[in-house]
């Protein structure tokens, strides 16, 4: 299915290198405004404007009016990338037979860690409900969010062919990136 938008939020390709702790805090700090120092400036990623106060994603910054345009309908505020896409789109896409958690985790397209990052995010902010045996459901909530990345990515309402797992090009995040035995340094 060829994408007709790539304005969305991204995560860094190189964010599983990182130390677990140090993603849980980056991924925690995501949205966080934050404050140039005295006579520094902050670039916004998108607009390339300097400012003195912006919106913190995994070490880029953007002012307050490039978020916005970023946030998808629906999403609540809630920054969705593509990840959060395919999490959802394969909970709605599995009809009467809910998922199961590990099977979503390993294929939402990001290593494990930040999957397992992913869905208790959306759980928490109410997009979808797990029962005590570890199956998913998405809310009503959930799918307008879903449509909301679908439309801005694709145009048009969610169909299955959206994503990750049935499309040709595995992108960035395959399911086997996370197990990479050989890590480059970020340094």
């Amino acid at each position: 299915m060829e994408r007709k938008s790539n304005l969305i939020f991204r995560y860094p390709p190189n964010l599983a290198e990182l130390d677990l702790a140090t993603m849980v805090s980056m991924y925690r700090e995501r949205g966080e405004p934050k404050k140039a120092a005295p006579g520094k400036y902050l670039a916004c990623a998108l607009s390339r404007k300097l400012l003195k106060d912006a919106k913190w994603w995994f070490g880029l910054y953007y002012s307050q009016s490039a978020w916005d345009d970023l946030l998808t309908k629906s999403s609540e505020g809630y920054p969705l990338t593509e990840a959060e896409m395919n999490a959802l789109g394969l909970i709605l896409a599995s009809g009467e037979e809910p998922p199961h958690r590990e099977y979503v985790e390993k294929n939402i397209g990001v290593f494990p860690k930040l999957a397992y990052l992913i869905l208790n995010d959306i759980k928490q902010f109410g997009f979808i409900q797990e029962n005590d045996q570890g199956f998913l459901l998405i809310t009503p909530r959930g799918e307008r969010a879903l449509q909301g990345i679908a439309r801005r990515i694709y145009h048009k309402r969610f169909v299955p062919e959206m994503l990750e797992a049935f499309r040709d090009d595995a992108g960035l995040y395959s399911s086997d990136r996370g197990k990479q035995t050989d890590q480059t340094t970020l340094f």
